[in-house]
């Protein structure tokens, strides 16, 4: 081999080692350019992530936007700022019984599977008109949405009738439906559903059941569990007539049975 192709086959091999180093350069910077925008990518995507969580956590919740809605709708047979005026009876009686009651109270089931009954019969019969003030604070106490969620559909059935609003509000306290205090089956739309289907105007009554499941009346849930709240009264079922509060006797606590409540309200009635 002469020295003249010696000297042409190593630039030949340099020259081929350049170019196998330029190539695999350019291969370098493409796989660098691929991971730094896969991890821009997901490091964006993260970021997202984190960012909507954090909206997430800090968005109110349903209940919280209800309470903060400018816009109250009221149901039909209410009265009053925002509608928390709920007084059924007849407009010739001239006593008003207030009733203080929280949905998820047992008390307040207590009393109304023992008294309910002869409360609506005097209602019935023109003795005293009543006037309704719902609370939620078992909510709070207990954690949940029961009692607001019950308050929204009792406002959902106030708005098909005074009657239906009672015959349902029964039926929410009736040892059949009423959960235990710690158990909130109140907070499922379909429950409350399921209970309004014992109550002849509410059954099936696609309506009333689509103001529980749209929350229709949730914002005057809230704005009624305020009025309670503004109300002084510290617990339920409290019952009041002429600002009185009526009780059983001896005692500081409402009346339980027909027997202590009749004397109360023969009392309160007179007074």
């Amino acid at each position: 081999m002469s020295k003249r192709n010696n000297q042409a086959n190593k630039s030949a091999a340099r020259e081929r080692l350049r170019e196998e180093r330029e190539r695999q350069a350019k291969k370098d910077k493409a796989r660098k350019q691929i991971v730094v925008g896969v991890s821009i990518v997901a490091v964006l995507a993260i970021a997202g992530g984190v960012s909507y969580g954090v909206m997430q956590l800090n968005k109110p919740s349903a209940w919280e936007a209800a309470g903060d809605a400018k816009n109250v709708t009221a149901p039909k047979n209410a009265s009053g700022d925002d509608g928390t005026t709920v007084v059924i009876g007849e407009s010739s009686a001239k006593k008003t019984l207030e009733l203080y009651e929280d949905s998820r109270c047992p008390i307040c089931a207590t009393f109304e599977q023992a008294v309910g009954e002869t409360v609506a019969k005097d209602v019935e019969a023109g003795k005293y008109k009543i006037k309704y003030v719902g609370a939620t604070f078992i909510d709070n106490s207990d954690s949940g949405e029961g009692s607001k969620n019950a308050l929204s559909a009792l406002g959902a059935a106030l708005n098909v009738s005074p009657d239906a609003f009672l015959e349902y509000k029964s039926a929410l306290y009736s040892a059949k439906f009423h959960p235990a205090e710690t158990e909130d089956k109140f907070a499922k739309d379909s429950y409350l559903i399921e209970v309004a289907d014992s109550v002849d105007a509410l059954k099936g009554n696609k309506a009333f059941q689509k103001d529980v499941e749209d929350g229709t009346y949730d914002a005057w849930a809230i704005k009624m569990s305020k009025a309670f709240d503004k109300s002084g009264v510290q617990g339920t079922p409290t019952l009041k007539m002429d600002g009185k509060t009526l009780t059983g006797e001896g005692s500081e606590n409402a009346p339980m049975t027909v027997p202590e409540f009749n004397t109360a309200i023969t009392k309160a009635l007179k007074g």
